[in-house]
């Protein structure tokens, strides 16, 4: 579960009337709550954030970024960051009323093998593992949670699936808990959420219903599913785009746009071809810099195209003819095993290997001349 406060290490905080404020010895504001201390950083472009390490004795005054190693998403300013510690104190507060205790119970899990686990009733467990997490309910348990977000064998994931649990059992979590659930439930399943309260989400209370409302208002359009900065035009950023966004098609465009100006936002960003040129010249996309015209070949190994840019060539037309080694497709019948070929004249120990031993490739109509090469 993804709260501020590690649920173990929150519940060991120290019995204090509230937080404690003051600047780091680099100028940050940060405060203590219990054993967590916490801080506002700033990233890019204004944005701030809350980090958080956990029994950090030595005095605020003295503490530094490199003091802290957990993530808890943005605040937007200096308020809202005092806002957020005592709510923390609150949270810390209630989980110390809650009491859950921590046990060991060797069991497997989706997850892994157990390492821990905290027990917020019978039948409803929190189990930690060497990489994630979750709940785990009984049979009796389980039915209480809402049809729509009932998980079949009662195991709810720790990173939005437990906001179920939170919401058909309230007072085994603390009100900290329950805001985070049920944001977490109206970002993830509005549906249910609706079906659940009764009342529709408006736009921006749900990321997922905002998301669904994006895709339809620009299906017709170009969507950018890929960008970097271009090597060829300075203070430009080349970009591939789509007719919404799809990225299983083959129709794919690119157009410049100003760097400066591109943003991707909450979701991705919009070409407008009025504003933004269409561009078919020199690319920084190796996918586009040598294309397989083929139909029956997919891709071209990576070091075929950096020997091309090494050449300073750009194949106008590749061709890869496989020798019986690739593995055949689900229509194609298998090549019989072949004998390992004898090797050629040239190669040797440390020479090159038989042209068809593997596969052969070819390029015409370079960027540099018109002649045919052939790369080993």
């Amino acid at each position: 579960m993804n709260t501020p406060a590690l649920q173990a290490k929150a519940a060991s905080a120290r019995d204090l009337p509230g937080p404690e404020f003051s600047r780091s010895a680099d100028d940050l504001p940060v405060a203590r709550v219990g054993d967590l201390v916490f801080a506002m950083v700033s990233g890019r472009d204004g944005q701030h954030f809350l980090v958080s390490a956990w029994r950090v004795a030595r005095p605020l005054s003295e503490l530094k970024r490199d003091d802290f190693y957990s993530h808890h998403g943005a605040v937007a300013d200096e308020t809202e960051f005092q806002a957020r510690m005592f709510e923390q104190a609150e949270h810390s507060r209630e989980l110390r009323a809650l009491a859950r205790p921590t046990v060991r119970m060797n069991c497997s899990t989706p997850w892994g093998p157990s390492q821990g686990a905290t027990v917020y009733a019978e039948g409803i467990v929190s189990h930690t593992t060497a990489g994630h997490g979750g709940f785990k309910l009984c049979n009796e348990c389980n039915v209480k949670i809402h049809p729509m977000l009932r998980c079949a064998g009662g195991w709810y994931e720790e990173d939005a699936a437990w906001a179920a649990i939170a919401l058909a059992y309230p007072n085994l979590f603390t009100g900290y808990e329950r805001k985070c659930a049920d944001r977490t439930i109206r970002d993830s399943w509005p549906d249910a959420w609706e079906a659940i309260f009764g009342r529709p989400l408006a736009p921006g209370e749900s990321h997922e219903k905002d998301r669904r409302a994006f895709e339809r208002e620009h299906a017709g359009d170009w969507i950018v599913i890929s960008a970097l900065r271009s090597e060829q035009h300075a203070g430009m950023t080349e970009v591939i785009a789509t007719i919404g966004g799809v990225r299983a098609t083959d129709e794919e465009r690119r157009y410049l746009v100003p760097s400066d100006e591109y943003e991707v936002g909450r979701f991705r960003f919009v070409i407008e071809p009025a504003r933004h040129a269409a561009y078919d010249g020199s690319s920084s996309f190796i996918n586009w810099q040598a294309r397989v015209i083929s139909p029956s070949i997919r891709s071209v190994p990576a070091f075929f195209c950096s020997a091309w840019r090494r050449r300073g060539e750009r194949p106008a037309t590749i061709s890869i003819a496989f020798t019986g080694r690739s593995r055949a497709g689900p229509n194609e019948e298998r090549s019989p095993r072949r004998r390992k070929p004898a090797r050629t004249s040239g190669a040797g120990r440390g020479g090159r290997a038989p042209t068809n031993s593997c596969f052969r490739i070819t390029s015409s109509g370079s960027a540099s001349n018109g002649e045919r090469k052939s790369l080993p």
